[in-house]
């Protein structure tokens, strides 16, 4: 069957080419001088709207993968790797019935070449690709450049220095292939989104109990009933409106998008950089502090008024600023749930994309009242009448903001390694907060709009009597010795070792590690054992939950412990900064520089330059000659990964 899809293609192809006189594609090049010896070439391509260029990495047994090599005879020089590529994306072949990695629109991508004969005046390369629509093209063009002419406006080179630590940096590693079979790292970046969705979505519905939004809800839907011609046309509407309102708070997520394009890594940047999360730290607090209503926030009112006008325009458009106006309104009790959300989903790795799942979660939450409403308006009657209630709501989600604030705090603590927010101070934090919760619950205290509670609810007790066991649950953490493992709360407090009382090891609990890859090679060598290459984050929650629930069972704690050497590398440790003699230069494949000054920096572009891979927490099993033992590992459950060690060891020790 394959072998007639395959047949099939290329016919097309041929056709395809007789047909047309204009190649969907048009590349152009140009060249950037590195050194004396190396030269970035590079392909800029320009595809047709609906076409396709696939990836060098595109999987077996799919369209053909993108291939750049020397021609036949010549010498002089070499290939430095693969290309480097930006701007792909991953999609669905019916035809293959696989994902494949492609380019559309516009590609760029970088060869670095490296002479052998300083006297090569030309370099001459094979570019070959396929570019499908509804049928495919073959690519196969030679590409000559110069090096003696103008090489590029700008020559970017870097000191012999810098030369000599990126190649240091460079590992020689054996069984690279393997690193393209690692964890379906797709089916984990769905995971992870479908997760920030929900978080957006449980969001949004606490919003709608917020005395902003839950009004509205009855009102707005009414006002579309009855104000339109029919029935059937009131429920449209309401409909639409509730697909603007999912749009609009979309559309606030894009701006992130276009910070993610200029450069990749600077979501990841600035969510591990102190100052920053500092800010959310204050900005949590101040939103918390509105909650329970000591002020308001609140968008301009000539925002609103001006949405609001907009909105008796009609039709379509007037539906739409009516959903803005419904934002704008409600900013008051939308915008500390919204800026949690932000400030969660910039501090993950899936940065951008991310905030936009959450976005939609949160924005579809909101809407679906409004078009249940619309579609089964006796609905409306079972709605509880709004009332104090509804205050209660906003002073809990007030509580719950100051405790994520300290979240933050937390993280710039452990980045900055202030030592202020240990473990235990910052789990006593948060009993301080949820008991102040719990006396609210219990009418103890009481905050400025509060209406008068001559009796306590059956939900406001039970809720009250829920904060109190998270209270007795969380309790044993400022002890040294805990009871029990605050397993629901992993990767929220501090990791384990970094505690107020003495501890044996800095390491994830008590094990012996090194933070330097060099130093536990060393190690490894002598004592013949393999590698577990850990990188990491102080500021990582999916490092701490596989720490604290599954490093932590007995069986895996053992392995690591007896079996492993393990090196932990950290790289978002940004305030610790290198000796001056090992501060370099990173000259990228894409001719941008990286300064790299600190730990952070090192550990974060060495991860990058040997495993094509920027992920916390990302896990290698090594033996001692570089060897990659099996694939790649990244944050999974118990079974996985403790299958995944044995794997390692069997492979180890049967060479």
């Amino acid at each position: 069957m394959k072998k007639f899809i395959t047949f099939f293609i290329l016919l097309s192809s041929l056709f395809l080419k007789a047909q047309t006189a204009n190649e969907p594609i048009k590349i152009e090049t140009s060249i950037q001088k590195i050194s004396e010896t190396e030269y970035n070439l590079i392909f800029t391509a320009t595809l047709f709207k609906g076409w396709y260029l696939y990836s060098q990495y595109n999987p077996d047994e799919a369209s053909l993968p993108l291939e750049i090599t020397i021609l036949e005879g010549e010498s002089g020089y070499k290939l430095v790797g693969k290309a480097d590529e930006q701007d792909t994306f991953k999609k669905y072949s019916e035809t293959w019935e696989k994902e494949e990695i492609v380019f559309k629109d516009k590609a760029i991508i970088t060869q670095r070449i490296q002479l052998t004969n300083k006297d090569i005046s030309e370099i001459r390369l094979n570019f070959f690709g396929q570019v499908c629509e509804t049928a495919c093209i073959n690519v196969d063009e030679n590409f000559s450049f110069s090096l003696t002419g103008n090489i590029s406006k700008e020559e970017i080179s870097i000191d012999e220095k810098s030369t000599n630590l990126t190649k240091k940096l460079k590992l020689n590693l054996k069984n690279t292939s393997l690193l393209k079979n690692s964890t379906d790292s797709d089916t984990e970046s769905s995971n992870g989104l479908f997760s920030i969705f929900l978080l957006g979505f449980v969001g949004g519905l606490l919003a709608l109990l917020t005395p902003c939004v839950f009004p509205m809800i009855p009102l707005t839907v009414s006002f579309f009933t009855k104000q339109s011609i029919n029935n059937k046309k009131g429920v449209f509407n309401a409909i639409l409106y509730g697909i603007f309102i999912v749009f609009i708070y979309i559309l606030l997520s894009l701006p992130f998008h276009f910070l993610d394009n200029l450069d990749p890594e600077i979501l990841n940047t600035i969510s591990t950089n102190v100052w920053l999360n500092i800010f959310f730290f204050v900005v949590l607090v101040f939103f918390a502090f509105s909650f329970f209503g000591f002020y308001e926030i609140t968008l301009p009112s000539s925002w609103g008024n001006k949405m609001d006008s907009a909105s008796s325009i009609g039709g379509i458009i007037g539906i739409f600023f009516m959903a803005l106006t419904l934002a704008i309104v409600s900013f008051s009790c939308t915008g500390p749930i919204l800026g949690s959300l932000l400030a969660s989903s910039l501090t993950s790795d899936g940065g951008a994309t991310q905030l936009t799942a959450g976005m939609t979660g949160f924005g579809l939450a909101l809407a679906l009242p409004f078009a249940l409403f619309a579609l089964f308006p006796s609905w409306l009657n079972s709605l509880p009448k709004s009332g104090g209630w509804l205050n209660t709501t906003k002073v809990v989600l007030g509580f719950l903001e100051l405790a994520l604030a300290f979240k933050f705090l937390s993280n710039a603590d452990l980045v900055a390694h202030w030592d202020l927010l240990k473990r235990e101070v910052f789990i006593a934090i948060w009993i301080v907060i949820f008991v102040g919760l719990a006396l609210y619950l219990f009418a103890k205290i009481k905050f400025p709009h509060d209406s008068p509670i001559k009796k306590l609810s059956f939900s406001r007790i039970s809720f009250g009597i829920l904060i109190i066991s998270f209270i007795i649950y969380i309790s044993p953490g400022v002890l040294k010795n805990p009871t029990w493992n605050l397993s629901l709360l992993s990767g929220f407090p501090p990791p384990q070792f970094y505690s107020i009382y003495e501890q044996e090891s800095d390491c994830p609990l008590g094990l012996n590690c090194y933070k330097d890859f060099d130093e536990g090679m060393v190690a490894a060598k002598e004592s013949n054992k393999p590698i577990l290459l850990d990188f990491t984050g102080w500021a990582c929650v999916n490092c701490r939950k596989m720490e604290e629930n599954v490093w932590s069972e007995p069986d895996i704690y053992e392995i690591l412990k007896d079996e492993y050497i393990l090196i932990s590398l950290y790289v978002d440790d940004n305030e610790k900064q290198l000796p001056k003699e090992q501060q370099f230069d990173y000259l990228k494949k894409n001719g941008k520089v990286k300064k790299i000054k600190t730990v952070g920096d090192k550990w974060s572009t060495f991860q990058v330059i040997n495993f094509k891979n920027a992920s916390q927490p990302y896990y290698v099993l090594l033996s001692p000659d570089l060897e990659i033992l099996n694939n790649t590992q990244q944050y999974t459950d118990r079974d996985t990964y403790y299958n995944w060690l044995k794997e390692g060891l069997t492979t180890f020790y049967e060479k």
